[in-house]
C-alpha cells in the first residue's frame, strides 16, 4: 500500500472561483468543474448567463483529463493526436457512454507528479476554457505553497 493525496472540497472550491474569476474577468459565461482522481464531481457551478449544456461537458472534460492523465485538446491534436482518425484511439470519444472528451478545456490536476483530479470548462473558445482552466490551477498552486507541494500549471499534460 502506499500513501495517496487527495482533492478536497475546499481545494475545488478554490479552484473552481479562481476559474470563473477569470471568466468573469474575459466576459465569457462558463461552467467549471472540478472533479476526483475518478472523475467524480466535488465542485461544479455554472455562472449566470452560461449554457445549460456546460455542466456535462465541463465535467466530461474533468472526468477525461482526471481519468487519462492527459489534457483533453491532445487527443485531437495533430499530427499524432490519438484520437485523430487512423490513429489507435479513434473513437475513444464514444468511451464511456459519451462522457469521453475529446477537445479542449479539459486539464488534469497534478500534484507532487500525482493525478489527483481534472479541471473541466465550458462555454468559452478553446482559449478561453483553457486560460480559465489554468487559473483553476494556479488558485491550488498558491494555496498549496506553504505545504510545499508543488502543482503542474501548464495548459498541456500528458502523464
Amino acid at each position: 500500500m502506499k500513501p495517496a493525496l487527495k482533492l478536497e472540497l475546499a481545494e475545488a472550491r478554490a479552484m473552481v472561483a479562481a476559474a470563473l474569476a477569470r471568466a468573469a474577468a474575459l466576459a465569457v459565461p462558463q461552467t467549471c468543474c472540478v472533479t476526483d482522481e475518478g472523475g467524480f464531481p466535488l465542485a461544479l457551478e455554472r455562472m449566470d448567463g452560461a449554457r445549460v449544456t456546460g455542466p456535462q461537458i465541463a465535467w466530461n472534460k474533468a472526468f477525461t483529463a482526471a481519468g487519462h492523465r492527459r489534457s483533453t485538446h491532445l487527443f485531437n491534436a495533430p499530427p499524432g493526436g490519438p484520437a485523430l482518425p487512423g490513429n489507435e484511439a479513434f473513437g475513444i470519444q464514444w468511451s464511456f457512454g459519451g462522457r469521453f472528451a475529446a477537445f479542449v478545456g479539459g486539464v488534469p490536476v497534478v500534484v507532487d507528479g500525482a493525478v489527483v483530479g481534472g479541471i473541466g470548462l465550458s462555454g468559452g473558445n478553446g482559449e478561453q476554457d483553457t486560460a480559465c482552466a489554468l487559473a483553476g490551477l494556479t488558485a491550488l498552486a498558491e494555496r498549496l505553497a506553504p505545504t510545499g507541494m508543488s502543482v503542474l500549471v501548464r495548459a498541456d499534460i500528458k502523464l
